[in-house]
């Protein structure tokens, strides 16, 4: 009975085929399950003093309530009409109140998303325009607290943008129940205002001095909305006239800060601080619906280096160089990013709620045997079995250093060197030996088929390293 053997696990359909790679998912895709199965859309009166009909989206977490409530207003995309802009839905914020275990209610302002009636021009009056806004806020609030489903007496009012100035301005309303408010960079500018930034500052000193409930700020230093300077001093006159207010001022995020609230990334530097600021001020704060919320990336497992295309598990099986190809696409899209590799294709997702939800689900209508390949710039790939860490006994290519081969043996681990990966190769005292590539788990095939027909296997090899221990 011969001692030598060559296993090869090469899953021949794969060579044969093309792998498959699923496409990025859709904005809608990209939003958690749990906050789609509970989305009202509705239609509430707007300020009684000058009636409108406004279009607000409601989000609640399972079960009856009460539930404390986030009013979350949205901000003014300059280049779009306000009635072409889209109904204000998916949006981290929204996810993180929600994981929090409040309802959450995204008001559309005048004229925006299917609301009636047009805010009113008041050049360079920003505090008039701001509570002309927060007035129909106070109005979608008043309507909230009838529903059974609000504990009225438990509310924060946050905003991005536009929608922080207004949130910023319903504190001069002193709205019963609201606790706190959030802004989000928020500020106005006026296009028919000579000096809209000097406009802003002023205003911000008018607010300050009617404003009793705690805020709190945040911005970044490469907004490319409202700079610096600009924002320091609102801060600075809003609250030297008494208005109680805390500052995050977080330095440069991604290519513009003032799009914070529009990635996963961003939740780290605002979340923290904001589980504060609502433990202050007497709010819920704590984490009781994770399902809202991404999921928490693994840890690096320094498999390989993030650019190394040789490294690819499965992808480098197939001719052509498509799986090299499109992983190389994924290393040029824009953090958050995820990128999941199974035995027949792969799946990648960018940007949304949960890029590392998305990859594998989209890896998985595609192919079997998905993992996590990388998270963002880290790789995260593990493989199902462990293999011990490198040791650096010899070079991988020099087949004369690997123990107890016979010629014909070494030249089965040539043709090892050959294979794709994931690929293992296992060596027993007696001059047996195996080798398996790419199959669900070589490194496991590899010990397991050396092991049934000589004692003591071990591994010698795993991809692209030597692991043998003297």
């Amino acid at each position: 009975m011969t001692k030598k053997s060559l296993l090869i696990v090469f899953l021949m359909s794969l060579l044969a085929t093309q792998l498959v790679f699923a496409d990025d998912p859709s904005d809608v895709e990209k939003a958690p399950d749990a906050a789609l199965l509970h989305e009202r859309v509705l239609r509430v009166a707007s300020d009684p003093a000058d009636p409108v009909t406004l279009v607000m989206t409601v989000y609640t977490p399972d079960g009856p309530g009460p539930f404390p409530l986030a009013v979350m207003n949205h901000g003014s995309t300059g280049g779009v009409p306000p009635d072409q802009q889209p109904r204000y839905r998916l949006t981290f914020s929204a996810y993180y109140f929600l994981s929090r275990g409040y309802a959450v209610a995204l008001p559309m302002m005048r004229g925006y998303g299917g609301s009636g009636g047009h805010l009113s021009a008041r050049s360079c009056e920003d505090l008039a325009t701001g509570l002309d806004a927060a007035k129909d806020i106070r109005a979608a609030i008043n309507y909230l607290k009838q529903q059974p489903y609000i504990d009225g007496s438990q509310i924060v009012v946050a905003g991005q943008s536009f929608g922080g100035w207004n949130a910023l301005s319903l504190g001069a309303l002193d709205v019963p129940g609201v606790k706190g408010l959030v802004s989000f960079a928020g500020g106005m500018k006026d296009s028919k205002c000579r000096d809209p930034d000097g406009a802003l500052i002023t205003a911000a000193g008018q607010l300050g001095s009617e404003v009793s409930t705690p805020s709190i700020w945040f911005f970044g230093d490469n907004d490319q909305v409202f700079a610096t300077p600009v924002w320091r001093a609102m801060y600075e006159h809003y609250t030297a006239e008494g208005a109680p207010a805390e500052l995050v001022a977080y330095g440069r995020f991604g290519t513009n800060s003032h799009n914070l609230l529009g990635s996963a990334e961003g939740l780290p530097i605002w979340a923290p601080k904001l589980d504060a600021f609502l433990g202050r001020v007497h709010l819920p704060n704590t984490l009781v619906h994770p399902e809202y919320l991404p999921q928490t990336a693994p840890a690096p497992s320094h498999y390989a280096d993030l650019t190394d295309l040789q490294a690819l598990p499965y992808l480098n099986a197939i001719s052509g160089g498509r799986g090299a190809a499109y992983y190389q696409q994924f290393l040029g899209k824009e953090l958050p990013r995820a990128i999941a590799i199974g035995i027949h294709g792969a799946g990648e997702a960018t940007g949304g709620f949960d890029p590392i939800l998305w990859a594998m689900r989209h890896c998985q209508r595609v192919t079997t045997g998905c993992r996590l390949y990388a998270v963002d710039n880290e790789v995260v790939w593990v493989r199902p079995t462990p293999a011990p860490p490198p040791s650096h006994f010899a070079q991988l290519s020099d087949e004369s250093a690997v123990p107890y081969l016979n010629p014909q043996g070494r030249l089965g681990y040539e043709k090892f060197l050959m294979m794709a990966r994931p690929r293992a190769f296992a060596v027993a005292p007696d001059g047996g030996w195996d080798a398996a590539s790419l199959g669900p788990d070589p490194v496991a095939f590899a010990l397991a088929k050396c092991g049934a027909a000589h004692p003591g296997c071990r591994l010698y090899a795993v991809d692209g390293d030597v692991v043998w221990q003297h």
